[in-house]
């Protein structure tokens, strides 16, 4: 059985300070402006994001998405509703987010309402998707147990060969989750381990609370 101890692996985090009188007040704003500088650096998919789900268990889970569009209506992702995740969101709404851009020592997170996007929008992100991941989405049955690689790479050359000259259509149980946030963390690491935490959280009157967090 492995038996590691990991105590020493330690980076140095070198980076800016973050204060509160550089943020924006609008935490979309703030958020555009590091994502932005995420893919100017050309950090490996910037919009890779960690999506933490709970169903009715209690049981946390999360996996790594791709963001799709942001907006001040929220934060677009596409997958399929009877994956785990979908489940776990129709049981329990409440959702987050983590981004990680390494090289810039940086971390958001953001916590929200999870609800899906209209049937029009899933049409077009679906046909703009290239048609090999149009393909496996037609028949993935996300998250239910298969018996090999063999019987997926031969479904999907039959779904190939069926839909070679026609639009792929778009199954009912696909398509797209937004995450309408309350509460967003942005994150900076300091070498000193005294990293700057600057949290917003939505009031009742729809303004923004800007806070710092103790690190």
């Amino acid at each position: 059985m492995p038996n590691r101890d990991v105590h020493k692996m330690r980076e140095s985090y070198n980076s800016s300070i973050l204060l509160e009188t550089d943020c924006n007040a609008d935490p979309f704003l703030q958020f555009e402006k590091w994502f932005s500088e995420a893919v100017e650096d050309k950090i490996f998919e910037p919009n890779a994001m960690t999506l933490a789900t709970t169903g009715n268990d209690g049981q946390p889970s999360a996996r790594m998405v791709l963001l799709k569009a942001y907006s001040h209506d929220g934060f677009i992702y596409y997958s399929n509703y009877e994956s785990k995740k979908g489940i776990q969101i129709q049981d329990n709404n409440k959702v987050a987010l983590c981004f990680w851009w390494a090289k810039h020592s940086r971390q958001v997170r953001i916590e929200g309402i999870a609800s899906r996007t209209p049937k029009e929008k899933n049409e077009i992100y679906f046909h703009s998707r290239p048609r090999e991941s149009q393909v496996a989405a037609l028949i993935s049955d996300q998250s239910k147990v298969v018996d090999s690689r063999e019987t997926l790479e031969q479904l999907y050359r039959e779904k190939e060969k069926e839909f070679s000259d026609k639009e792929i259509p778009l199954k009912e149980n696909w398509g797209g989750f937004i995450v309408t946030p309350y509460l967003f963390e942005f994150w900076q690491g300091k070498g000193n381990r005294l990293h700057d935490r600057i949290q917003y959280s939505k009031e009742e009157s729809g303004a923004w609370k800007i806070e710092r967090l103790a690190p």
